[in-house]
């Protein structure tokens, strides 16, 4: 579901411009989910805050980081008050996390059914993170499990959140 007024839980989702989003893109189209308008995915926290994997870390910063930029809000149809808190919990866990630049790496290999020891693992693994990784995380740790098409934990771009949340929503 796409909400115009974003909500505690709720997934952001943006386009990121300048170089790192150029390399954003790449990794997406790596992954086959093309080159499309969202390269940048983030857990909308309570009190106009948000959580996003970053460079530096994982990091909570104001909601309105992104006024300026085309943003859509998505969330599961169904997702209770309970549950929208448990995500932001789950959230709040992952700040520090370092970002996974690696993990694009990691997520092109197992794309391109490319045999690497650990492969599943890594990717599955919280030590590093992509924004989208985040965001899936959070909800897993919450006890929703948003994608149900047998991918493996953690396979997950801002593109397939958009093509799980907002595409059957317009």
């Amino acid at each position: 579901m796409i909400d115009p007024h974003p909500r505690p839980g709720d997934i952001g989702l943006t386009n990121i411009n300048g170089p790192i989003g150029r390399l954003i893109r790449l990794g997406e189209w790596l992954n086959g989910d093309g080159f499309g308008a969202y390269a940048h995915a983030f857990v909308v926290l309570p009190n106009n805050q948000l959580i996003e994997a970053d460079p530096g870390g994982a990091a909570i910063r104001p909601l309105n980081s992104y006024a300026a930029t085309a943003t859509i809000y998505v969330y599961p149809d169904g997702l209770t008050d309970q549950q929208r808190t448990a995500i932001c919990d789950a959230a709040r866990k992952y700040v520090g996390v370092p970002y996974g630049f690696t993990d694009y790496l990691a997520l092109a290999l197992h794309r391109f059914h490319i045999p690497a020891p650990g492969l599943r693992g890594a990717i599955a693994a919280s030590r590093s993170m992509i924004c989208s990784q985040l965001c899936d995380k959070a909800y897993q740790d919450a006890g929703i499990q948003l994608f149900r098409d047998g991918r493996w934990p953690g396979f997950v771009t801002p593109m397939a959140l958009y093509d799980l949340l907002a595409v059957d929503s317009r």
